[in-house]
């Protein structure tokens, strides 16, 4: 997550002034009801085919011809963790958690850390949480290490031999046994698509370097891809596929740079997915404004949901960002994939402004351990006052273990911020 940076805002509003207006398949292979994609003891799953979604002119529905307008939030902090909302000290970003646990531990006994973290920042406790609040879609922020174990491609393996896949495997059939759809989010690229610390290492940014290891890094996207498009194929607990995060490589690149890599970089991942579904929704990122993605009648796109994230400050900026988003984007269903509305921005504003164009949208985020997060709007659940972090440079195996186990639970250590009533509650249904 990344604040919306003032030049380029300033870039949007002065291309706004001559905005263009621009004109704007067949089922695959039943769903599989199976332990696989169906529920642990091998009962159907909530969702059934009519539950898939498509996309039809600027709208989403399902296989029912029923509008879906998705309400959701995101899983911060779980598959990847980023210094402000996560329990760790020592270190500035994933990458630098993930290579001090192995220099130290190893590489299992690192991957092991981390499997204990991710069996306990979300559980059952918190899907049960997200639904009786009315939500009916989470976006799942992951990364390529999640799925290799360095970067030269090495696949982190099951017990089977094949890929380990298993957390998006469970995320997916517990938010179906719920009714929630999926939103499968790659947060961080291998190269890394930002140079900001969400994308998993802060300062670099190398999926679009123009270089053999560019197109390496550009090699394993496609493969990680293909690989969870295969394995989602067909399941309509998915929502869609997010194809690259906040691509946006700020440290070097302009608005037309960005504009023609994101053009590139999505047109080549597209055809990756395609290639093994054809039939899930992807959504692909304006960031940071309308620009940056080409209308995808020009490029051949189809099935596909743009998305937008927002952090200004200004009810007026917010207004006209995503009317303006709407405007040239106007034959294609908008999603507001993070938004925080800081400043003089306000939450009622935001909502209605959104229900009135007709954006789905996902709240940043759903729980945090950082500072004060006991009482902000940015998450629904805050750490307590106290709560311990690991210290990844000196604490022990058996104190980074205890520090991520149980006490990592929501229901534990995290309380309700209060943020979901008071801002956001009457907009979920």
């Amino acid at each position: 997550m990344k604040p919306f940076m003032k030049k380029i805002l300033c870039v949007f509003l002065s291309a706004a002034l001559v905005l263009p207006l621009a004109a704007g398949a067949a089922a695959q292979a039943a769903f599989a009801e199976t332990s696989e994609h169906g529920t642990s003891d091998g009962e159907p799953a909530a969702f059934t085919q009519e539950d898939f979604l498509v996309t039809k002119g600027n709208k989403i529905y399902n296989k029912k011809g029923e509008e879906v307008v998705l309400h959701g939030v995101n899983l911060g902090s779980w598959l990847i963790q980023e210094d402000w909302l996560s329990p760790y000290e020592e270190v500035q970003d994933h990458y630098d958690i993930l290579e001090t646990l192995i220099e130290r531990f190893g590489t299992e006994r690192a991957y092991e850390l981390l499997n204990t973290y991710q069996d306990n920042w979300i559980t059952e406790y918190d899907l049960d949480d997200i639904a009786a609040k009315g939500f009916n879609c989470v976006r799942v922020p992951f990364w390529y290490r999640n799925f290799y174990s360095d970067d030269n491609g090495t696949k982190i393996l099951n017990e089977n031999g094949g890929w380990d896949f298993r957390y998006l495997d469970w995320i997916v059939e517990k938010c179906a046994e719920r009714g929630i759809y999926v939103i499968l989010d790659m947060h961080g690229a291998p190269g890394f698509q930002s140079d900001a610390p969400h994308s998993g290492k802060r300062d670099s940014c190398r999926l679009y370097e123009d270089s053999e290891e560019g197109e390496f890094f550009r090699t394993l996207a496609d493969e990680l891809w293909t690989a969870i498009a295969a394995r989602f194929n067909g399941n309509p607990a998915v929502a869609m596929y997010d194809l690259l995060n906040e691509p946006s490589c700020d440290c070097d690149y302009g608005e037309v740079t960005r504009r023609k890599n994101n053009t590139a970089g999505y047109q080549r991942l597209y055809k990756a997915v395609r290639a093994v579904d054809g039939e899930h929704i992807i959504t692909l990122e304006c960031i940071w404004t309308a620009f940056a993605l080409p209308h995808k009648e020009l490029v051949g796109f189809e099935n596909v949901v743009y998305q937008v994230h927002f952090y200004q400050k200004s009810d007026f900026i917010f207004v006209l960002f995503v009317l303006l988003t709407k405007l040239y984007h106007f034959n294609t269903p908008l999603m507001m994939g993070e938004f925080y509305p800081l400043g003089t921005t306000t939450w009622a504003s935001c909502f209605k402004a959104m229900k009135k164009l007709n954006y789905s949208w996902m709240l940043w985020t759903y729980k945090a351990s950082g500072h004060g997060m006991w009482e902000s709007d940015w998450v629904l659940c805050g750490a307590k006052d106290g709560f311990e972090r690991a210290k990844i440079k000196t604490d022990s195996y058996e104190e980074i273990a205890r520090k991520w186990g149980e006490c990592l639970n929501t229901d534990k250590a995290f309380q309700d911020t209060g943020h979901f009533e008071r801002n956001v509650a009457q907009y979920v249904k």
